[in-house]
């Protein structure tokens, strides 16, 4: 169990800071009416990324490192493009949760399913609609 804890959380920890990395093209293109929101979703990821990065080593590894840069689903070039990639981002971010929710337990599971309900909320704010399963969609 703790090394299934431990990989679905450093996939969590890379998905954070992709997430991290993504906010920072969405902020920068957003329009105005929502850059407090990106603000405060980038605000979020990143202290999610620290959690987990602590989480890791409390679990035995090492935390793994954010790459210089990531490759986006997709060209964003206005703020319509920004508004997709946000919602993107919290998808993914919420199906990385979704394994950590069944590997882990005890606190890190409850935190866990913290931040997939957060990213659901996230993505739904962002898009306008929800899924049945967030986190689970892109299984279906």
């Amino acid at each position: 169990m703790r090394e299934a804890a431990l990989e679905a959380a450093q996939a969590a920890l890379a998905a954070e800071h992709a997430a991290v990395y993504g906010y920072g093209v969405v902020g920068g293109r957003v329009g105005d009416g929502r850059v407090a929101e990106a603000t405060a979703a980038y605000d979020a990821h990143r202290a999610r990324r620290d959690a987990l990065a602590r989480a890791v080593r409390d679990l035995g590894g090492k935390p793994a490192a954010s790459a210089a840069a990531y490759a986006l689903p997709f060209p964003v070039p206005d703020a319509d493009a920004a508004v997709r990639l946000a919602a993107e981002l919290e998808d993914r971010v919420a199906g990385v949760y979704s394994d950590l929710v069944r590997a882990a337990e005890g606190p890190l599971r409850r935190e866990a399913a913290s931040a997939l309900r957060e990213a659901a909320v996230r993505a739904v704010r962002w898009r306008g609609s929800g899924v049945a399963f967030p986190g689970l969609a892109e299984r279906l």
